[in-house]
């Protein structure tokens, strides 16, 4: 329950480690107090009792840099998080009503709720603590007779204390080159960071963290993590008095999010924060634990060892194909085999057939059931690939309903990979969509399904509704409900967000999906870099990764062993999508060898505690998995040099006065030894890799 002042007026919510206070003025004015190192009530009563810090005369707000939730409107000059429209007047001049805690809060935690009203606009500010993570979002109702116009309603902002020289992480990319890492001093102004694509975007994860001097391990960290799978902004604001906010939530600019009319209500999708003083390493660690007990789907759960068939045949495939493959992958100790793109409608290409969901009647004569029976007679189970919001000009589905798209009259229909996007906002081809999908998963044994996304939007036009700035919120309304509704009903599927590789990876997929792909790219030497990327903020427990092909076709022709290729993609959750039908038997062998170790990792990396001990800056790297008496160090040497000798790994997340049997090797080492000292690998060369596993004696 949070703690809550005698006035009334101060609120306080802990978590183990962290706390996080706010406090209404006798004005009314919502600011905030204190988020960091726990403390006690007594300690933000007495925050709250300071005085503000003097500004200059009128050409400074005395609420900017210290208000909970800036809206426009008034004496405020800073991004505003709340931008409102009616036919009379434009900005928010609220008051506050009452707050609440926790029995009303319907999803569970530690929960707060502060109401505020402007005429017939109810604002409520939610606030829930995770662990040492603070969910927050906020949700805005229309009590009154005419509509009210959303320009921007952010999930919220975060006020971080007052230091020097702070320095700002965050995720960049591009497809077959996302979430990769880079931190660089935050300077005066603003730090915009986001999608405008109708997407989370590969260009940036919904992440940022701020740092003054932390270290992997040591030092003060602040995050933040948008959970929204549409257009998104993140600003990062350096004020000029130096205080530092950051603004999050759904849409990209103030055009218009959407017009409530009377009577209807939008909730923000979440945007949580963490404070970690454990360092980068540290504030990874409680993200990765906030995920996996109140984000993923039934995370408690192991992820198969996956077969997916799209690099070992593309768009030709057939029946008779995929069962000889799905022999092949069941011999080396495959789980789930996927069959991908190509078994629906007239697909042969990636030209025709989007849309129409329907199995090939020359590929799969009988459908997909006597495919899904063999691999389940093989032991394992059976996924298959479906793009649900695209479709093609070139199938059944456009030919009856070319309305059903998004588009601007009078416009050419832009396409991208020969497709055009849905209208999900349309509750017809949302039914549309959930017939489909529910035929299909009812036809034939389906365990698993890969959801791709492969295009931005280009022509998000609506003609029909006079107010079309909603489709862009309300296709991901439309998305979340399509795959709660499926999972409700066939809730032995496991699905995975896939949008040409990390094009959708944020909190709100991840709350209804199993898995993500991480990248297209499968090249294990640049997957150690996207991975690194991908572990500051999420999970090893959803992130696929495959062994494919070498040399790599695909993107660069690097050739590298089967031993690397493993290594590098037992991070996460091991795939293999290589074309096994030219695989030697000793590659087979081998790579039988590798799954059987992997699953016998698989309980550390997918629901251990991760150390990055080296980063992939082009020598040695190397992640460790800890979890109880065991750990695992996945090792890779990208390149050896004047042959030097390879640095020593120091391992992390070990008992100093405890003892361990390398399970590889048999020697003992003392923890101490291997936390102060470290282990020798006896890698050397190019792209070599192996694995260590402990276990203490």
């Amino acid at each position: 329950m949070p703690e809550i002042a005698d006035d009334g007026r101060t609120w306080l919510l802990s978590g183990p480690t962290s706390s996080y206070a706010l406090h209404l003025t006798e004005a009314d004015e919502l600011v905030h107090l204190h988020w960091g190192p726990g403390i006690a009530l007594v300690d933000a009563e007495a925050l709250a009792a300071l005085p503000p810090s003097a500004r200059g005369a009128s050409f400074e707000s005395p609420l900017d840099g210290r208000e909970e939730y800036p809206v426009e409107g008034g004496p405020r000059f800073v991004r505003p998080a709340l931008s409102v429209r009616t036919a009379e007047r434009r900005g928010t001049e609220w008051t506050f009503e009452t707050y609440e805690t926790d029995g009303a809060d319907e999803a569970g935690g530690d929960g707060l709720r502060l109401r505020f009203r402007d005429g017939g606009l109810a604002v409520t500010l939610h606030y829930r603590m995770r662990g040492d993570v603070v969910e927050r979002w906020t949700t805005l109702r229309n009590d009154g007779e005419e509509p009210v116009e959303l320009l921007r309603a952010d999930s919220a902002t975060w006020t971080l204390p007052e230091r020097d020289d702070w320095r700002l992480s965050q995720l960049h990319g591009r497809w077959a080159a996302e979430s990769r890492l880079t931190r660089s001093p935050l300077t005066y102004g603003e730090k915009v960071i986001g999608s405008r694509r109708g997407h989370t975007g590969h260009q940036h994860l919904p992440w940022v963290a701020l740092d003054t001097d932390a270290t992997e391990e040591r030092g003060e960290v602040y995050g933040c993590a948008l959970g929204w799978s549409g257009s998104w902004r993140i600003a990062v604001a350096q004020l000029p008095d130096a205080r530092v906010q950051i603004t999050g939530g759904a849409g990209y600019d103030d055009s218009g999010l959407l017009r409530l009319a009377a009577g209807e209500s939008f909730s923000t999708p979440v945007f949580a924060g963490l404070w970690s003083d454990a360092g980068f390493g540290g504030a990874s660690r409680t993200w990765h634990a906030y995920q996996r007990a109140h984000v993923i789907p039934d995370a408690g759960q192991d992820r198969p060892v996956l077969f997916n068939s799209w690099e070992a045949t593309y768009f030709d495939i057939s029946e008779e194909q995929q069962a000889t493959l799905a022999r092949r992958a069941a011999a080396i100790g495959v789980e789930l085999f996927v069959v991908d793109d190509g078994w629906f409608g007239t697909r042969t290409g990636d030209h025709a057939g989007l849309g129409d969901w329907r199995p090939n009647p020359d590929r799969f004569p009988n459908g997909l059931k006597p495919l899904a029976d063999q691999v389940h007679g093989l032991g394992m189970q059976f996924g298959i690939w479906v793009e649900p919001e695209m479709v093609n000009p070139d199938s059944e589905l456009y030919r009856a309903h070319p309305d059903w798209v998004q588009f601007q009259p009078g416009r050419k229909r832009t396409e991208f990979r020969n497709q055009l996007v849905l209208n999900l906002a349309r509750e017809d081809v949302q039914e549309y969509l959930w017939e489909q999908l529910d035929t299909l998963l009812s036809s034939a044994p389906v365990d698993y399904v890969k959801w791709d996304f492969n295009r931005c939007f280009t022509d998000a036009g609506w003609p029909d509704d006079p107010y079309p700035q909603r489709l862009w919120v309300d296709h991901v309304r439309a998305l979340y409900a399509l795959l709660d509704r499926l999972r409700a009903a066939h809730p032995g599927v496991a699905f995975e967000s896939c949008s040409g590789g990390g094009g959708r990876i944020d909190l709100g997929i991840m709350s209804r999906t199993d898995q993500v792909w991480t990248s297209d790219n499968t090249d294990p030497l640049d997957r150690l870099d996207i991975q690194h990327g991908f572990s500051q903020i999420h999970p090893a427990r959803v992130m696929a990764a495959w062994v494919t092909d070498s040399p790599n076709t695909q993107l660069n022709g690097r050739a590298s062993s089967l031993r690397f290729r493993f290594v590098s993609a037992m991070a996460g959750v091991l795939g293999v999508g290589g074309d096994l039908s030219e695989w030697s038997e000793a590659d087979l062998a081998e790579a039988r060898e590798w799954v059987d170790l992997y699953k016998e990792i698989r309980p550390l990396v997918q629901h251990g505690d991760l150390y990055r001990l080296r980063p992939p800056a082009g020598g040695l790297s190397a992640v460790q998995y800890v979890r109880g008496d065991e750990a695992v160090v996945l090792a890779c040497l990208q390149v050896q040099r004047f042959g030097e000798p390879v640095p020593a790994l120091r391992l992390r997340g070990l008992d100093p006065t405890s003892s361990y049997e390398c399970l590889e090797t048999g020697e003992v080492h003392r923890g101490a030894v291997l936390l102060h000292h470290g282990l020798r690998t006896g890698l050397r060369g190019d792209l070599d890799a192996m694995v260590i596993r402990l276990r203490r004696i």
